[in-house]
Formats: structure tokens, sequence, C-alpha cells
């Protein structure tokens, strides 16, 4: 009887511990067999510096002018465009777009045959001719939410390493509240531009503050100071217009038209889309290289801490310009 029982002791524990191995067996076969979770992509998650940083590395291309497109004598603009057919990158639309009156027919009739081709990588600015209509309502319905902020038109956007504004020269227009210190846009550009401290900096809109036209209440705006002000305190480096219909490069310069090499702001007029010549008068101060009789488009290549300008004239022109310069906020560390 006592063996009996110890073997009943004895068969006990493996019957006990059976039922339980086996279910141990069972639950680690089914975990084994469960799908794998995909690992977490934590780049997805975080900022792509890599990319931010590849992007700062590169070149862009800016290419464009101002003063561009009209029903009457439209091969200027076609003239324009087929140069830009050829360059890649984005393009510049520096005012007065589409002659007369900036309207919703004049956009779609006299600017969309010529550049408008390009419209998806267009970055526009407002012109006078725009302002025809009050509120400008058929430059904003044309380019939409790439004009800007709606009755403002002022904005900006990147370039690698470059910090590119877009600003509303029209000072007068309505709702816009002028272009004096303290104004709305005024605001805005000192906010941007300190966002931006360590970008190379470049700014256009149509008017320009230095300018050697003949009339000179067309060719001089000295409410755009204040801009100018803000630019060159945030040590800006180029700034493009159009307005005057012609080429006009200047040295680089301050707010008062001083002579600055190191520091100065070199201004570049590109009012040359194809609407018209303007005559130039006598040479301001610090004016180097002038054209009236040329249509064509100004490349720019900007690069890290540098950039370089080209002026392609329309097929069957020779007038070119061409030069280098280095950015005061970032300058490159080669060549």
């Amino acid at each position: 009887m006592q063996g009996y029982v110890r073997n009943r002791k004895s068969l006990g524990m493996p019957l006990m511990w059976g039922p339980f191995l086996l279910f141990f067996f069972f639950a680690m076969r089914g975990w084994s067999q469960s799908p794998k979770q995909p690992p977490v992509d934590r780049t997805k998650r975080a900022p792509d510096k890599a990319r931010h940083k590849r992007l700062r590395e590169q070149a862009f291309v800016l290419v464009g002018a101002g003063d561009i497109a009209s029903c009457k004598d439209p091969e200027g603009a076609q003239a324009t465009a087929k140069l830009i057919e050829q360059i890649p990158g984005t393009v510049f639309a520096a005012g007065d777009l589409a002659y007369e009156k900036g309207s919703t027919e004049d956009f779609r009739n006299c600017y969309d045959p010529a550049w408008g081709r390009f419209k998806d990588r267009t970055k526009p600015a407002l012109g006078n001719h725009e302002y025809a209509d009050l509120t400008a309502s058929g430059y904003f319905q044309y380019w939409g939410a790439q004009a800007g902020p709606p009755g403002k038109g002022y904005y900006s956007y990147d370039l690698g390493a470059w910090h590119i504004v877009v600003l509303n020269t029209n000072c007068g227009a309505r709702g816009l509240g002028g272009c004096d210190a303290g104004s709305p846009q005024d605001t805005w550009l000192k906010e941007d531009l300190a966002k931006h401290a360590n970008a190379c900096i470049l700014a256009y809109g149509h008017h320009a503050l230095f300018s050697s036209g003949v009339l000179k209440s067309h060719a001089l705006h000295p409410n755009l100071k204040q801009f100018w002000e803000d630019l060159y305190a945030a040590h800006a480096d180029l700034i493009l217009a159009g307005h005057e219909h012609s080429y006009e490069r200047f040295a680089p310069q301050d707010p008062d038209g001083k002579a600055d090499p190191e520091h100065g702001i070199r201004e570049i007029v590109a009012g040359t889309g194809g609407r018209s010549h303007h005559l130039l008068g006598f040479a301001t101060p610090n004016s180097e290289v002038r054209n009236w009789e040329t249509f064509g488009v100004l490349k720019l290549t900007l690069a890290p801490g540098k950039y370089t300008w080209e002026f392609i004239p329309e097929d069957g022109k020779t007038f070119r310009d061409s030069g280098s310069g280095v950015c005061h906020n970032l300058p490159a560390t080669s060549n």
C-alpha cells in the first residue's frame, strides 16, 4: 500500500505540470507565429534636418522681369517667354503683368498666352496697373494663394539658403496702410526679417527707390525708403524692381544712396518683360550699367553665401550684363 502511495505521488508531479507545459508550448507557438509589427520610422516624426541641410547647400535659379504683357503689342512678352521656357527655376514677375488694367480679361487674354505657361512656378508682385481696379481684383483672382494674403499682396518664401521677400510697393493702395514706419507692411517686414537673421536676403517689388528714368516722379519712389532701411538693417543683398521699362544695375548702396561696397544693397531694375521701352536720363549716383532698348529677363543663381546675375536679351539683341556678389549674412567659404 505504501508503495502504491509512493507511486501515485511520484506520478502526480508530471500529471500536475503537464497541462501547464502544454498551455505554455501552444501559447509560445502562437506568439511566434503572430505578425510582426513594422518598425517605427522615427525619422517621420522629427524634422528632416538632413533634407533641410541639403536644400540650403544647393543653388537655386530665380528668373524674371517686370512690365510684361500687353494685347496691343504681344510680341515683347512672347519674346521674353521664349527665354524663360529654356530656364528652369522660380519665376519672379515684378508687377505690371497684364496691361492695361490688370483685369481678369487682361490676365486671360494678354498675360496667360505668354507668361501664363509658367504660372505654377511664378511668384508675382503687384504693379500699379493691377490697381486700375482699386482692389486689384483681377490680379488676386488670377493668382489665388500665390498672390499672398488677399488685399495685401506681400509675402515671403525661401530658396535654399536665401530668403525672398515680395513687397507691395503701391503705397497708396486702398487698405494697404502705406509704406511708412509702423505701417502694417513695415511691421510685417521687420518681423519676417527677424525670423531669418541668418539667411541671405533678396527682395523685389514693382517700384524702385533709385532709377535714372527721365521722368523723376515716375522713376524715383522715396516712400520706399523705410523698406530699404529695414532691409539694410537686416543685411539684405539684393532688391529687384520694374516700373521703368529699362534695365539698370546699381552698385551696393545704403538707403540714402551712398555707395557702400561692404554692407550696401545692390538694386537691379528689370522692367524689360516686353511691354515697351522707356528712355533713360543722365545716370544717377552709383548706376553702373544701363540699357533701355532691349527686352529680356534677369537670371539670378542663388547659392549658399553668394549669387550671380545675368541679363539675357531677347533673340536678335546683343546687350548683356553679368556679375557676382557675396551674401552679407552668410558669406561663402569658398568659390
